[in-house]
Formats: structure tokens, sequence, C-alpha cells
């Protein structure tokens, strides 16, 4: 399956006590390169999700940008200290007493002293970090791939419409070679007769240089190898696995092939039909950049 190696992909969950907000986005690199921006408190999930991520993504630049924030109360324990609220209760009793104040002492009122409670939160796990983190990344992955799938589907469509362009361009070479021997050939005998005016001509001799000038004109292996390049071409445009890399190597070797045909070519009908095929070959080299 074609993938275009631009994507995005964006989660925010909350998931086992944790609000999480992660953020995918991608463009070319030759090869898989990851950066991360993460809370430095979790600094440790940096090269899990490198290497988690890895899975689902084999070229690309990849930035991530992950937050983690701890939902007030979950995993939290607070304890009363008895013996500092009953201090805080004798001494609202007696100034109550001592200045003859309206009563009005209350759980509220006791409350307001923070120091009277205890409260503490345990130890972070780490694996239930990270796996909170896990199932926010497998959401962000999904749509992320998603968006590089329906990308490279749009590439693999245009790839193959200049696919099918070129090949008709290359029946046109086939077609029209042929009769170019048979133009020299006319070309050369009407010139000699010019030349030798009354002289007999050397038919052989005529034939022979009509064959020379086949054989050095001839592009029926270029054109035979542009065909069968495009036919692997068309085998890896519908492959499961990554194929940017391959796709860019059988480029060069059908550019390659296209210069060979172009040096050859002493026609100028030919000469103007390489020129078409090398403009189309070139935008089809610009779309596999983007190609994973």
């Amino acid at each position: 399956m074609i993938r275009s190696m631009t994507g995005y992909g964006r989660v925010q969950q909350f998931i086992d006590g944790f609000n999480i907000l992660l953020e995918i986005k991608s463009v070319n690199h030759r090869f898989y390169e990851f950066s991360a921006r993460v809370p430095r408190l979790y600094g440790y999930v940096e090269e899990k999700l490198k290497a988690y991520m890895q899975g689902y993504i084999s070229r690309g630049k990849v930035d991530v940008f992950l937050t983690i924030e701890s939902i007030e109360g979950v995993n939290v324990d607070v304890q009363l200290n008895y013996h500092l609220a009953e201090s805080y209760i004798a001494a609202l009793r007696e100034l109550r007493n001592k200045f003859n104040l309206i009563d009005d002492i209350s759980v509220a009122n006791i409350a307001h002293n923070n120091d009277i409670f205890t409260v503490t939160k345990p130890p972070e796990n780490e694996n239930l970090i990270w796996n909170a983190v896990k199932k926010a990344a497998d959401s962000a992955i999904a749509e992320f791939v998603n968006m590089r799938t329906l990308e490279g589907e749009r590439l693999k469509n245009d790839i193959a419409q200049r696919a099918e362009k070129i090949l008709g361009f290359v029946d046109i070479i086939e077609q029209r070679s042929p009769a170019t021997v048979e133009e020299y050939r006319a070309r050369l005998t009407q010139h000699m007769k010019e030349v030798l005016l009354d002289i007999k001509l050397d038919e052989n001799r005529i034939l022979m240089e009509a064959a020379l000038y086949a054989d050095k004109t001839s592009v029926t292996e270029e054109t035979v190898r542009l065909k069968s390049h495009f036919k692997q071409f068309s085998l890896m445009l519908e492959a499961e696995e990554p194929v940017g890399r391959k796709l860019d190597f059988l480029m060069q070797e059908m550019n390659r092939e296209a210069n060979t045909i172009g040096s050859k070519a002493l026609d100028l009908d030919i000469a103007s039909v390489v020129v078409e095929i090398k403009a189309e070959l070139e935008k089809i080299r610009e779309q596999i950049q983007n190609i994973e």
C-alpha cells in the first residue's frame, strides 16, 4: 500500500487519571528520524514512543508533541491530623467563652486551616503512565496513518496516469523507429544518384549503409527495458510494504534508458517524444520523493 511521508494526527484523551495530548506530524526524509517534546518529568516516555512508532513508520521526519497532566483527586490520599484539629477547636471554644462570642464553630470553619490535612500522592507508576500514553498514541497514529494512506493513494493515481502516458510515448518511438531507417535509405539513394549522375548505383553498398545506420540508431533494447521497468513499477505500486526507495532506484534506471534513447535518436520526431518522456519521468520522480 502506497503511503505518503507527509501526515498529521492529534488526540486528547483522559486515560487512567491523566489528561494526555499527543500530536504527530511528519515530512519527507530519507530515513526514519524521530524528535519529541515531552515534559521533563516524563522524559523516559520519549524513547519508548520512538521505538513504538517505528512499528508504523519506516521513513519520514517525525515530530511528536506530548503533554501529560495528572487529574486532581485521582490516587490522592487525604488524612486528617486529629490532634491538630482538636487543638484548633479547643482554641476557638476558648475564644468564644473569653469574649462571649456567638458559637459558629463548624466543619467549614475548621477546614479553612489547611495544615490539619495531610495530602499524599503515591509515586507515579511508569508502566501505568506509559500504557496511558500508548493508548493515546494508538488513536493519534491511526489518524496519522490514515492521512498518509489517503495522500499515498492520490500520489499512486497520479504516478500511474503518468506511467501510462510514458508507455504511449514509447509505443510512438517503436512505431517511428523502423520508418527512420527506410527514410535514411531513400535519402542516401537520392544523394548518391545526384552525385554519381549516370553511373550505376551499388545497391548492396546502399543496403549495407542503411543496415549500419539501423544498428547505430536502434533503440529496441532500450524501449524493451523501459517497458520492463514499468511492469516492475506497477507491481511495486500495489505492494503492501514501503517501496519508496525501490521506486526511486527504478526511476534512475528509467531515466538512464530515456537518456540513451535520446542520444541515439537522429530523428527529430523521436527526439521530441524523448523530451516528453523525460519531462513526465521528472514529474514522477518528484512524486516518489513523497512516498514512504
